[in-house]
């Protein structure tokens, strides 16, 4: 999908976000490129006060609109004391999806080993699981759901020639023995915790992008969030011994941490080879930290 610019705006859209979300008068609207959604993505400067917000849009017609219509929804949701950017005002109008953030300055978390925002990065993670149980938001999907397409890439991938699939049986054992009951709970989750969707400033971590949003057991946020650890250079160990330190960990159930971690890791091994090319070299990296976690957990 082609980038969109603030100008392709319908004019009633931008004078709509203009009149709800912006103190002063918008002078510019930089574009952001960071991640792999597609639609607008712009910082919005504005005059008077300094006023700066974060815009998000998309056509309805476009093939994220479920994930801009979640988004949107999970952000209504969160209390307004979590550590994620405010919601300023959202709608769907004129065939488009909108939303307008406060702007968060600041960079994405380094998950490096030893790095400085660690502590900070899974203090966060865990003080949401708190603050989001019981789930705020009614209509949030389970988790499951979001499983079943891992699961759907799974079988496609494992229906390729057994050549095609390193450690082939190793995943069919993983797959066969996973009950995606064991992700029940009634945590909202993110379910795509990155450094891209981690923003540090000084001390303070925030966490973006909820379009993923859903309803789970809280330890499914630290087992996504793992193979991220070991994309940044830290060891399959190292990773599980940072998530250690969080309660919820200890109430993960080993059978369906390997599962999960088999799944997520054959999807992006599906992505990787049969996605658009702009993101294989991406999911290629994250597929690799997955399988570097597999091998740790020696299923």
């Amino acid at each position: 999908m082609p980038a969109i610019a603030w100008e392709d705006l319908p004019a009633d859209i931008q004078h709509a976000v203009q009149d709800n979300a912006i103190a002063g008068h918008i002078v510019k609207a930089e574009p952001r490129t960071e991640g792999i959604m597609p639609g607008l993505s712009a910082h919005i400067h504005a005059s008077g006060d300094d006023d700066a917000a974060f815009v998000k849009a998309v056509p309805v017609t476009s093939p994220a609109a479920g994930l801009y219509r979640r988004e949107l929804a999970a952000n209504r949701a969160l209390p307004a004391v979590a550590p994620a950017p405010q919601l300023r005002w959202g709608t769907e109008a004129a065939g488009w999806i909108v939303m307008v953030f406060d702007w968060l300055p600041g960079r994405s978390a380094d998950l490096s080993p030893g790095s400085d925002d660690l502590p900070a990065v899974l203090a966060t993670v865990e003080r949401l699981a708190d603050m989001l149980t019981p789930c705020p938001w009614p209509d949030a999907l389970p988790v499951a759901d979001y499983v079943a397409a891992l699961t759907e890439k799974a079988h496609r991938l494992l229906a390729k020639p057994p050549h095609c699939v390193p450690a082939r049986d190793r995943y069919i054992r993983a797959v066969e023995s996973f009950d995606p009951a064991d992700l029940s709970g009634d945590v909202m989750l993110h379910y795509d915790l990155h450094p891209g969707n981690l923003r540090v400033a000084g001390r303070q971590v925030s966490v973006l992008d909820w379009s993923f949003a859903c309803r789970g057991a809280a330890w499914v946020d630290l087992a996504v969030l793992a193979p991220r650890l070991i994309e940044a250079g830290n060891t399959p160990r190292q990773a599980e011994q940072l998530l250690s330190e969080l309660t919820a960990w200890a109430q993960a159930p080993d059978q369906a941490v390997v599962g999960l971690a088999a799944l997520w890791t054959m999807f992006r091994e599906y992505k990787s080879l049969y996605g658009p090319p702009d993101v294989q070299h991406f999911r290629a990296q994250a597929a690799n930290a997955g399988r570097a976690w597999m091998d740790h957990r020696a299923f």
